[in-house]
C-alpha cells in the first residue's frame, strides 16, 4: 500500500509548496502535480498517477476541489478509484474514502462544497443585474464609444416600444454593425441572449426617422 500525492494550481503562477509540504508530511512516496483549472476535464498529471496506482495504494490530497469543481466530477472520480481498488484521503476535510463512514462523509462535502458555490453564483449575478439596473454593466468594459454611450437609451426605447427591425434601428441612428447594436442595448440594460433578428419593414414613420437622422 503506498500513499501517492496530487496537488493542483489554477494558473502557472499560483504556488504549489503549500501542498507539496503537507503531502510529505503525510508520507506521500511519489507526488504528482498539475497547474491547469479545476473545470478541465483533462489534467495531464492526474491521468498519470492514475495510470501509476495500484490496487491498494492511496491517493493523498491537500482539499478536495484540487480534483475538481463540481459534485459530478469528484463522484465520478471515486466510483473511478473504487473499481481500480485505490483509496482517496483528503487532509484538510480529514476524509479517508477506504472507511464506509469517510466514504459517505466525502459525497456529503461534496454536495455542500457546490452549494457554496452557487450561492456565490447567486451573489454575483444578482449584484450585476442591480448594478445593470443603475446604469452600470459588470465584466468586461462594454467597448463603446461616448457617442454610442450617449445614444443607448434612445436606441432601447426605439427598439422596445416601436418593433423596429435591426437594420431600420441601426440605420436611425448611424450604427456600423450588428454586435454593435447588440452591445449598445446590452449597455442599455436589454438582455440580449437569444436576441431575435427582426424582420425589415417599409413603414413610412420609419423612413421618416431615418431621414431625420441624416439631418442631424
Amino acid at each position: 500500500m503506498t500513499k501517492i500525492g496530487y496537488a493542483r494550481v489554477s494558473t502557472l503562477e499560483q504556488n504549489l509548496d503549500l501542498q507539496l509540504d503537507a503531502l510529505k508530511s503525510d508520507g506521500c512516496r511519489q507526488i504528482f502535480t498539475d497547474k491547469i483549472s479545476g473545470v478541465k476535464a483533462s489534467k495531464p498529471d492526474f491521468e498519470k498517477l492514475l495510470e501509476y496506482a495500484r490496487p491498494g495504494d492511496t491517493i493523498v490530497v491537500w482539499k478536495l476541489d484540487r480534483l475538481g469543481r463540481s459534485t459530478v466530477q469528484l463522484i465520478q472520480l471515486v466510483e473511478e478509484l473504487k473499481k481500480r481498488e485505490v483509496n482517496l484521503k483528503s487532509l484538510s476535510e480529514a476524509i479517508d474514502t477506504s472507511s464506509a463512514t469517510g466514504n459517505l462523509f466525502f459525497q456529503f462535502m461534496c454536495i455542500l462544497a457546490e452549494h457554496e458555490r452557487n450561492i456565490i453564483r447567486e451573489r454575483t449575478r444578482a449584484g450585476l443585474d442591480s448594478a445593470r439596473a443603475r446604469g452600470r454593466t459588470g465584466g468586461r468594459p462594454s467597448g463603446l464609444n461616448e457617442r454610442y454611450k450617449r445614444i443607448a437609451p434612445e436606441v432601447k426605447e426605439v427598439y422596445e416600444k416601436n418593433n423596429r427591425s435591426t437594420e431600420e434601428i441601426r440605420s436611425m441612428f448611424h450604427i456600423k454593425s450588428q454586435p454593435t447594436l447588440y452591445k449598445i442595448l446590452e449597455f442599455a440594460g436589454v438582455d440580449v441572449k437569444g436576441f431575435i433578428k427582426r424582420e425589415k419593414t417599409n413603414n413610412p414613420l420609419c423612413i421618416l426617422l431615418q431621414y431625420a437622422f441624416r439631418q442631424n
